[in-house]
């Protein structure tokens, strides 16, 4: 008998339970490393064309430390015919699975399901635009005639984006893959680390939050939904449910009320495990009052973008609307935000881009929402996403909606706005000094961090216009 992906992402849902309630269950972390390591190895190989020694020693190096031990124990095959890798972890299951697709990326199979489930994974049909031809077109829309000539120190600028690579200098540890500084709209620096380039995708983390807070404003641009609104998560909708009343507003301010294991929530069921979008947050309890506190969480982002989606119809439509209305739109040809297995965006995380394409998403916001001569945005749009949210975090960076703020004794102009991801991601976007700074790394823990706030301002030191 054949068994639909639904179902045994249900039969999943009610096997998987937080990682901290599952230490005693060995099996469940094995699949769990296993689906962790189909996902990045896929990703990385599809999306990035990385080799895989350098996904091993990046990607599968300094992570979460009760799957990583098991990482080495566990052998994939890969498919590149196919563009699909399987991961055993018990003889007598089937291989944990990641496939690619076009434009999608890799999505994965429920814990359980047989690999021939993947014909049964959403496709999106648009053929997309042609990359050479994009590529030719003069930055940002395309990468050419992209670079200018700084204000300032150039010297000074190389050396500073030069530190950022030495592993000491912003973070003892730190290991920076790629620098993209823009100022008035042109490139004035760029590095990359070997094996990296321009054209490779890596995953954003929760830099992926801020790009669904773009998308999210694309469709109140286009009129789709309403911030002040009841957000339409259909999950949500049975008579009585008080999670019905929640705003879009709350959801992209991180202050919903809705229960988390811990701030940050780990979702390694969505994530790693499988499980779909749908069945995750359909199961949320509302624990305090929307508004009150604030509780950063992976759910609200999956929350907001599960509502577009069903507002478009959850078919090829809501498929193609980011890239047809923000990615193709505004250059970012590179960018694949991945998908669970029923076609439900993961935007709280499992985004990967290039450096450049978020170059792009700062320019976008620099600008107010205007790309060539069209808004994307609405109007403020920039002013909205910086302005705090009614609960903030007790101590460190504020939070707007979706994207960062920096703490007061930064140093930084006041209007700076930063999108922040695990391991070292970064766009900062400085509309009073026309500036975006991207950085992508592989950082590990906190104490090899690289200090933001300090990289950003030696950068405006050596941009100071001489006099």
């Amino acid at each position: 008998m054949r068994v639909s992906l639904k179902a045994l992402c249900v039969a999943a849902l009610l096997a998987a339970a937080p990682a901290s309630a599952q230490d005693d269950r060995p099996d469940y972390r094995r699949a769990l490393a296993a689906g962790y390591k189909a996902s990045f190895l896929c990703s990385d190989l599809f999306n990035g064309g990385l080799p895989e020694s350098v996904i091993e020693q990046d990607d599968l190096a300094r992570t979460y430390p009760e799957l990583e031990p098991l990482f080495d124990q566990l052998t994939a095959d890969v498919d590149r015919a196919n563009r699909r890798v399987s991961v055993r972890y018990r003889d007598d299951m089937p291989p944990r699975v990641a496939q690619w697709r076009p434009h999608l990326g890799c999505a994965q199979l429920p814990i359980g399901a047989p690999v021939a489930s993947t014909a049964e994974l959403p496709r999106l049909t648009a053929r997309g635009p042609d990359l050479p031809e994009m590529d030719a077109q003069s930055w940002p829309q395309g990468d050419a005639r992209a670079t200018g000539r700084p204000t300032g120190d150039a010297a000074a600028l190389a050396r500073t984006v030069a530190a950022a690579f030495d592993r000491r200098t912003y973070g003892q540890g730190s290991e920076t893959t790629a620098v993209v500084v823009v100022q008035n709209g042109r490139i004035v620096a760029e590095r990359y680390r070997p094996d990296f380039d321009m054209h490779t995708s890596q995953r954003t983390w929760s830099v992926a939050k801020s790009i669904a807070g773009t998308l999210i404003g694309v469709a109140v641009e286009d009129g789709i939904l309403r911030l002040d609104a009841p957000v339409p998560v259909p999950e949500w909708q049975r008579p009585g449910d008080p999670r019905s009343a929640i705003t879009l507003d709350r959801l992209l301010h991180m202050n919903s009320g809705l229960n988390s294991d811990h701030a940050g929530n780990r979702t390694d069921a969505l994530y790693f495990g499988g499980m779909t979008v749908a069945d995750t947050i359909a199961g949320l309890p509302l624990v305090a009052p929307p508004g009150q506190h604030f509780r950063y969480s992976n759910n609200d982002i999956v929350a907001a973008t599960r509502a577009l989606s069903h507002v478009l119809g959850d078919g090829e439509r809501a498929l193609a609307y980011p890239f047809n209305r923000l990615f193709w739109r505004i250059g970012m040809t590179r960018t694949f935000p991945e998908t669970d297995p029923s076609g439900h965006f993961i935007m709280s995380s499992q985004v990967w881009t290039t450096a450049r394409d978020l170059a792009r998403l700062g320019l976008l916001h620099l600008a107010d929402g205007m790309w060539n001569g069209e808004r994307v945005l609405p109007a403020g749009w920039t002013d909205t996403v910086r302005r705090p949210g009614a609960a903030q975090p007790a101590r460190g960076f504020g939070y707007g909606m979706t994207w960062w703020t920096f703490p007061a004794d930064s140093g930084l102009p006041q209007d700076s706005i930063v999108a922040q991801g695990n391991r070292g991601q970064f766009v900062v976007v400085i509309p009073s000094r026309q500036l975006v700074v991207v950085r992508r790394g592989f950082d590990g823990g906190a104490a090899s961090q690289l200090d933001v706030s300090a990289f950003t301002r030696d950068l405006l030191a050596a941009l100071e216009p001489r006099r």
